[in-house]
């Protein structure tokens, strides 16, 4: 266990060896979500529970669930008919919804709540006959989900260099959509390209850059400046925990490294460093945060002081099929 340490005495701390420790950080509301509506289904009806792709993309997670009993799975029709099976948190297409419906599965769809936002102001903008670009990682998962509600109205734009490809049959009837994980900077760099290309692009109702992806980039940002090494803490495939390791390293750390597990740490990037930053992506546990901790304090590194640059309170309701009954009074 580590104790956050306040201690800011000019002289000593710059050449004591101390971490900073990113808040927020680790799990957001829509992870939290999914990762306890798979255990709720595991509780409730028993193994075997079948998951359509991660349910998050984190090693550790889908691991431990695995271990209850979760099977997952690339696609519905690996799903035996009949068989319960949750849809991850980045969402899926309607065209996965009816092969379930075909295979007669029990569905629980665990969306994140703001991707399903996403997916309501693709299917407005399709109906008003807008062209949509997506702003969005290729072969990311939520983009497959989103893109595939409007296939015939919405294209794909991976960093602003896509941008030049981008074809619209009225440039009066343009608007943006992006997937939720993207880095904020990059996500807006794409669209100042674009407005460039269609000044009268119209922005969605609202931003939908997940407010933990921005509040733990925010977070990196307070902190990079001081760092000498930013721990990043989540899997290769996660797209939140990606980003927060090129934050970092646009914002002043001297160098970033994305780690699953404490063990992953190479001790020679700790030579010579005095700061080290810690931070997790949105679908990272907790507990592998603390073994970065510990493993850093083996070797000097015991001063904790914690970065708060917001507090998160908010919480999503478990999907309907999951839900406690409600009383008969």
């Amino acid at each position: 266990m580590y104790l956050a340490s306040h201690s800011r005495t000019i002289g000593v701390m710059a050449e004591s060896k101390r971490v900073l420790l990113a808040s927020p950080r680790g799990y957001c509301a829509g992870v939290d979500r999914a990762v306890e509506a798979v255990e709720r289904a595991l509780d409730k009806h028993g193994a075997p529970v079948y998951v359509r792709k991660e349910i998050v993309h984190n090693r550790h997670v889908v691991d431990t669930l695995t271990d209850r009993g979760a099977i997952f799975v690339n696609e519905t029709d690996e799903v035996p008919e009949g068989a319960i099976v949750v849809f991850s948190a980045h969402g899926v297409s309607p065209e996965v919804h009816r092969t379930a419906a075909e295979r007669s599965l029990q569905t629980i769809d665990a969306t994140c709540p703001l991707v399903t936002k996403v997916h309501q102001e693709a299917k407005r903008f399709a109906r008003d006959d807008y062209d949509i670009v997506l702003v969005g990682h290729e072969g990311h998962e939520e983009v497959e989900g989103t893109a595939g509600e409007a296939p015939e109205h919405i294209q794909l734009v991976d960093g602003p260099d896509a941008v030049d490809n981008v074809e619209v049959r009225d440039p009066e009837r343009v608007v943006w959509l992006s997937q939720t994980t993207l880095s904020v900077d990059e996500t807006m760099q794409t669209v100042k390209r674009l407005r460039e290309k269609f000044p009268n692009l119209n922005d969605p109702p609202s931003d939908d850059i997940c407010y933990a992806t921005q509040n733990r980039q925010v977070a990196v940002k307070a902190m990079a400046p001081k760092c000498d090494l930013v721990i990043v803490v989540g899997s290769q495939n996660s797209s939140n925990s990606q980003r927060l390791v090129e934050v970092a390293l646009q914002n002043g750390a001297s160098a970033s490294y994305l780690v699953d597990y404490a063990r992953d740490i190479d001790l020679a990037w700790l030579d010579g460093i005095t700061t080290i930053g810690v931070t997790s992506g949105a679908s990272v546990p907790e507990i592998l945060v603390r073994g970065v901790i510990d493993l850093v304090a083996e070797h000097g590194f015991e001063d904790v002081e914690t970065i708060t640059t917001a507090e998160e309170t908010l919480t999503f309701a478990l999907p309907r099929e999951l839900r406690p009954a409600r009383s008969a009074n």
